[in-house]
């Protein structure tokens, strides 16, 4: 800093000691007056101007800066060659012999070489070196004011730098709010001096992805061991690390030093941008951009903001409100004074004070209505209809707003009627003559002023004045109640309208005739109310008039006519009332009726009713309707509305009925009666506002609503503010003489509730007002309402939102602006909202961004969950519309710790252990490390134990090898993509104080695989017993775990299975008691036993030896039994060898069949079920063996040759032939009967057999041999059931290697003989045959008769 002394003494010389104060005045500079950060105190514009013309030419310099770093290059012994750049800046004009160059040995100034060169010269080349020596090159820069700093280096000659190392132990001490100063070793310089020394430093967030950014360096100290780094922000976290640098290059960096936050100091820096906007009546709505988070400098929970505000130009009143939170940019400013100009500036705060105040703003509340009425009312009567009031000022501060006139507000004191209003414009007249006043009424009289907003407040208290008195008006209610022929009496109310005090009243009464001119005259009191005139004749019309008197004489009369006669009645109703359609208005209508008769009593009035259409009840509109009246004006109609009407007449007598009730008839329209509601109006774009409203209620249109306008207009404050110092001569001035006139805009559209008003003006400020219309015209407008143009929020959210997951903490978010023409102005920041997934209302947070970037780092999140991001712009009008959200998910972190740590089942050796998950996984677990040990040694020895559980379950686990009456330290934590922090808890082995006893010794008895342990119960301690449990151990030094829980209390023995043991193990047990206080002492060990298995004596294999051999000699023995029974069965022939009968055609009887048995005929038995190849054996030597292949039908023939040749001495040649027909063949079914025996012939020796006859014969034996392997055997024959005659029909079908049979043919089969229609098969014995139906077994005639085969053995 230069401060020019002949400038100074020039001004404080002055004979007012004004004083001028210089700061920053930089080198090389020109100063025109107050210029560049100068701060002028007392000093007037004619000061101004002479130190202008003195610093006009005036020239500051200073000596240059330091060079660059010098580079050194071409190193040789005894040579070198210097390079440098200008310097950054001169400070002057460097001329002439502009730099300077030296060198010398190290720390031998006598040796110093000197050489000054040209202001261009950039590098140099120094000769004339020693080889080996180290030489201090010294290069400064030159002005005429002198040299500037030295640029130093030391180098050795011959010897080429090198590459220097990082300085190491680096402290850090003195740490204040904007400096540290740090201490290190220097590193390897690289065989020449250190030109700087750099510092780096990671800045708020620490960690290892953190980047580091140069904060300090110290050029041109080699030998600096200490340096201090400035300009450091205060209460920030900052980590350093060092650099040195030589001619070569820069040095790796040092270790990083501790981390260290700067101390805290008040804010530096105001609120920028501070905006104030008119809000309402009686509040500004004050803006600003807050501090960013870099400016708080101290704690961010103790920063927040003071808003001062008070009248302009007024140093009295000054108030202030402190905001707490740090990102609030906005305020409202409540309970100020309507229509008045404030000032208002803003600061920030923290914990340790208060920052700069920002610029002052003014702003004016918007105008209002008058707070209060005018002062000095006053009234007097003038007339008796017509009052003059007078009145004051309103006073200044109650104004609100320019006054614009003033209303005159009065009404009946003593009714319940609507005030009236006398309308005064301009606010220069201050009295009014109220006329049409009532005669001698008391009126309550206010005034109240009115700006262009609305009425003002009335005055108070009300003024009473009343109007003078004048002639009454007619008595009303004039009634005959009582007429004779001779008198009549009759009654009355005081007039209606007084018009002052009545003082008497007047009947004259006559006869109704042309001729009659006597008149009866009477006076009575002002307290009469009825009156008898007699004397009258009979069946005559008289004339009463009545009339009342008051201090201004007798006034109007009400006249009567009456009949003298006792023939009245109640009159006839009205005939039906009409409506001429011209005399329909929008709100009253034109009723028309013709009397009816009056019963010979006149009418005295007539009541007229209506009804509104369509379900509304009568209503009475007038009850006092002139007797000679035929028709009358119905008003306070409703426009545009259906109404009905009728009428009632009443005489003396009483009311007649209502007349039939007219046509409806619907009102025209008129103007609306009511102003739409404008909801709001809100900037849109910097050139429109967005207006919304409610339309009137559908009767208020009072028609068809056809649309609305909207009417606007400028505001100009600064003519505003002078309106309230001027008067407005004219009554007939009114607002809109004094502003902009409004602009019309017609909006056809009646179903509108919102609309865009565009092309407005920036920067202005507007008002706007609504109204409806329809076909008969336009309705009042609503109140004004005030926006101000120019400042809109943006209509669009930011664009391509992208999110980019950093670390396990960190998302890092992009986003491009909202496009240009939705910004609608200038984008002063954005809002980041985030949360986590579906947890939008729990987990949302805020990060606000006061300036434009078009990025963001979300740190301090939860690793490895989803996020949803939504970002807003804003600007000075407010917040735009969010951005659709955009998921992103961290990367996984270590999980925070597990969320519990639960220990059950505590014995003197055991423990279950369960633990929660992580409340924050941070990731996927890949299981748990779990470690305990001993909180002291146990025998000298101190085991820690670690355990990994793999996997996110289970989440328990059984600790067994514990010491009894130790405590043990569990510790566990879970793992991710690394292990997280551990959740831990001591335990102590053995019962709790409390716990139950040791039970007895258990004892165990054995049977079969069950083992029975009995004890008994032993100390319950503090609490009943609830349950027991039973721990098993090998008695190989094993662990004791429990075995089963949950015994009852009530049991002292309990069984249990040896499968829950493994098999050959030799197991101890014992019992623990179990109370509200824990697991108890265990009982001692019980005998060992061996879970070895006793099998029982059927489960031995000796036992299935014997069984298996007892079962063999049974089947020996049942084979033996049926081969005998086997052999036994013979087939016996009839020895008949007389005449044989040929065969016929019909079956034989069972009879016959016997006979043939007993003439030991060989016969053929047939089963009468189907054989199977599988099962049909022949008993041959006790052995069953399988049938050999039957011959197929098709290859065997038999014929009464072949029979009688071979078998001439059994069977006797027959004609017919004989053909076998095969059975169907079935795995699942034998034979009928291996061996039949003849019932009839009991225990006779049997001399023949079927077995013999077949093996007795080589022929018949050769035939079943001669069969061909593979032929098929299709069915040589059928059978069916015999029709009338009894025969069977031989039906064989036509394929190849078959015999066909004619129809009459016959085949003796043993089916025929054996099985007769009448007879079911159940006669012969059958043995080892599987059991079926009865259906495949008898025959019937229903029936067919089963399928019979060969029985054959071999």
């Amino acid at each position: 800093m230069v401060l020019l002394q002949s400038i100074w003494y020039k001004v404080c010389g002055t004979t007012e000691k004004y004083m001028i104060l210089l700061q920053s005045i930089w080198y090389y500079r020109k100063v025109f007056g107050i210029w560049y950060n100068c701060k002028v105190f007392g000093t007037t514009v004619k000061y101004m101007v002479q130190l202008q013309s003195i610093w006009h030419y005036c020239k500051v310099y200073d000596t240059t800066a330091k060079y660059m770093v010098l580079i050194f290059t071409e190193i040789l012994d005894t040579s070198l060659k210097v390079s440098w750049k200008d310097p950054n800046e001169k400070n002057g004009v460097l001329t002439g012999t502009a730099t300077r160059i030296s060198w010398e040995e190290f720390n031998r100034t006598n040796t110093r070489v000197t050489h000054y060169l040209p202001n261009l010269t950039q590098e140099y080349r120094v000769t004339g070196l020693t080889a080996l020596t180290t030489y201090t090159i010294q290069v400064a820069g030159m002005t005429s004011k002198g040299q500037g700093q030295l640029s130093s280096s030391t180098i050795s000659s011959g010897v080429p730098p090198e590459m220097p190392g990082p300085p190491t132990n680096i402290a850090i001490s003195n740490i204040g709010p904007r400096s540290v100063a740090l201490q290190f070793k220097p590193g390897y310089d690289g065989k020449t001096s250190i030109s700087r020394w750099q510092v780096e430093a990671q800045i708020g967030i620490i960690g290892e992805n953190e980047e580091w950014v140069m904060v300090h360096q110290l050029p041109n100290e080699p030998d600096a061991r200490s340096l201090e780094v400035l300009e450091l922000n205060p209460y920030t976290s900052y980590r350093f690390r060092m650099r040195q640098v030589n001619i070569v290059g820069t040095s790796p960096p040092s270790q990083p030093s501790r981390k260290i936050q700067t101390l805290q100091a008040p804010p530096d820096i105001s609120p920028y941008n501070v905006t104030l906007r008119t809000a309402s009546e009686t509040s500004l709505w004050l803006r600003w951009v807050p501090l960013p988070e870099w400016e708080y400098n101290g704690d961010q929970e103790l920063v927040g903001y003071r808003v001062q505000y008070s009248r302009a130009a007024s140093k009295e009143g000054v108030l202030s409100h402190v905001i707490s939170d740090r990102l609030e940019r906005e305020f409202t400013i409540e309970d100020l004074e309507e229509w008045t100009e404030y000032e208002v500036r803003v600061q920030a705060i923290n914990g340790m004070g208060s920052g700069p105040w920002s610029q002052p703003v003014q702003g004016r509340t918007r105008e209002s209505v008058p707070s209060c009425g005018p002062t000095n009312v006053s009234a007097f009567a003038t007339t008796s209809s017509s009052i003059l009031v007078r009145w004051g000022e309103v006073p200044q501060a109650d104004r609100n707003g320019l006054i614009l006139g003033y209303k005159v507000v009065y009404k009946d004191k003593g009714s319940d009627s609507v005030p009236q209003y006398w309308v005064v414009e301009g606010n220069t007249s201050h009295s009014v003559q109220l006329s049409g006043l009532g005669k001698y009424v008391l009126y309550e009289i206010q005034v109240l002023a009115f700006t262009r907003i609305g009425d003002g407040r009335s005055s108070r208290p009300s003024i009473l004045e009343r109007t003078l008195d004048d002639v009454p008006g007619p008595p009303v209610g004039i009634l005959f109640p009582e007429v004779r022929t001779g008198s009549v009496r009759l009654i009355w109310q005081p007039p209606a309208q007084p018009n002052g005090i009545i003082l008497a009243y007047q009947i004259t009464h006559r006869r109704n005739t042309s001729n009659s001119n006597a008149a009866t005259v009477d006076v009575l009191s002002p307290s009469a109310r009825q009156y008898t005139a007699s004397g009258l004749k009979p069946e005559s019309v008289y004339v009463f008039r009545l009339t009342a008197q008051t201090r201004k004489g007798w006034g109007e009369a009400a006249e009567a006519l009456v009949v003298t006669t006792e023939k009245r009645a109640r009159p006839q109703p009205a005939s039906r009332p009409t409506v001429p359609q011209e005399d329909v208005q929008a709100r009253s209508v034109m009723l028309s009726w013709e009397p009816g008769s009056d019963g010979l009593s006149p009418v005295r009035y007539y009541t007229v009713q209506y009804r509104e259409l369509p379900d509304s009840n009568w209503t009475v509109h007038s009850a006092s309707v002139n007797h000679e009246a035929s028709s009358y004006i119905v008003d306070s109609l409703k426009p545009f509305t259906s109404y009905q009407f009728r009428v009632k007449a009443t005489n003396d007598i009483g009311d007649s009925e209502y007349s039939q009730e007219s046509e409806a008839v619907t009102t025209l329209q008129d103007a609306p009666d009511k102003a739409p509601t404008i909801l709001s109006v809100t900037p849109h774009t910097t050139t429109s506002v967005l207006v919304r409203w409610e339309p009137p209620a559908e009767k208020q249109i009072n028609g068809v609503l056809l649309g609305f306008r909207v009417r606007y207009r400028e505001l100009q404050y600064d003519h505003l503010r002078s309106f309230t110092i001027r008067t407005i001569n004219s009554p007939a001035s009114n607002w809109a003489e004094l502003t902009a006139p409004y602009s019309v805009r017609n909006l056809s559209e009646s179903s509108l509730t919102q609309y865009e008003l565009d092309n407005l003006s920036k920067h202005k400020r507007y008002e706007i007002r609504l109204s409806v219309y329809n076909a008969m015209g336009e309705g009042p407008t609503s109140t004004p309402q005030e926006v101000f143009v120019g400042e809109a929020v943006p209509t669009a959210p930011p664009q391509s939102v992208t999110i980019q997951s950093s670390t396990a903490t960190q998302l890092d978010v992009t986003w491009s602006p909202p496009p240009l023409d939705s910004q609608n102005g200038d984008i002063q920041g954005y809002k980041i909202y985030f949360w986590e997934f579906q947890l939008q209302n729990e987990t949302e947070r805020l990060r606000t961004m006061f300036l434009p970037e078009l990025g963001v780092k979300i740190k301090n999140l939860t690793g490895y969950t989803t996020y949803m991001i939504s970002v807003a712009a804003f600007n000075a009008a407010g917040d735009g519309p969010r951005s659709p959200p955009t998921r992103g998910r961290t990367q996984q972190a270590a999980p925070s710790r597990p969320s519990f740590l639960h220990f059950s089942e505590l014995t003197t050796t055991s423990v279950n252990m369960s633990w929660g998950e992580p409340g924050q996984a941070n990731g996927i677990i890949e299981g748990y490390r779990l470690v305990y040990e001993p909180c002291t040694p146990v025998d000298g020895v101190s085991k820690i134990v670690t355990v990994d559980v793999k996997g996110s379950t289970p989440l328990w686990m059984k600790i067994k090898d514990l010491a009894d009456g130790v405590t043990y330290n569990f510790r566990i934590r879970a793992k991710t993509l690394t292990y997280g922090p551990e959740m831990e808890a001591n335990i102590t082995t053995g019962p709790g104080e409390g716990a139950p006893g040791p039970p007895g010794e258990p004892f165990i008895s054995r049977y079969g695989t069950a083992l029975t342990l009995h004890w008994t119960s032993g100390d319950p301690g503090r609490a009943p017993i609830t349950c027991y449990v039973i721990e098993a151990r090998p008695s190989d030094e094993g662990l004791w775990d429990i075995l089963i829980k949950d015994i009852p209390k009530e049991v002292t023995s309990y069984t249990l299975n040896l499968d829950m043991l493994r098999e050959g193990v030799t197991y101890d047990f014992r019992v623990i008691g179990v109370n509200d206080y824990g697991y108890g002492s265990p009982s001692a060990p019980s005998p060992s036993i061996s879970a070895q298995k006793v099998s029982p004596f059927y489960e031995e294999w000796w036992f299935l030896v014997v069984i298996a051999l007892v079962g063999l000699i049974f089947i020996l023995l049942l084979v033996f039994i049926l081969i005998i029974r086997g052999q036994s069965k013979k087939y016996t022939k009839k020895a008949d060898s007389g005449s044989h009968s040929n065969s016929t055609s019909l079956p034989l009887s069972h009879g016959e069949m016997v006979r043939l048995d007993e003439g030991r005929f060989p016969a053929l038995e047939l089963n009468n079920r189907r054989l199977s190849v599988k099962n049909s054996f022949c008993r041959k030597n006790g052995i069953y063996t399988r049938s050999p292949p039957r011959p197929s039908p098709g290859s065997l023939h038999y014929s009464d040759e072949d029979v009688s040749t071979k078998y001439n001495d059994l069977i006797p040649a027959e004609n017919s032939s004989l053909t076998e027909k095969p059975s169907e063949i079935s795995d699942s079914q034998g034979s009928d009967s291996e061996y039949e025996v003849d019932q009839n012939r009991g225990g006779q020796q049997k001399t023949h057999s079927f077995v013999n006859h077949y093996i007795s014969d080589p022929t018949y034996y050769n035939s079943w041999r001669r069969q061909q392997k593979g032929v098929s055997r299709p069915p040589a024959y059928g059978y069916t059931q015999p029709d009338q005659g009894g025969l069977i029909q031989g039906l064989a079908p036509q394929c190849q290697g078959t015999l066909f049979r004619p129809k009459g043919s016959r085949t003796p089969t043993p089916s025929l003989l054996s099985c007769s229609v009448s007879e079911p098969p159940s006669q012969h014995g059958t043995l080892l045959y599987s059991s079926r139906p009865p259906s495949s077994l008898g025959c019937s005639s229903t029936q067919q008769p089963p399928t019979a085969g060969f029985s054959s053995f071999v």
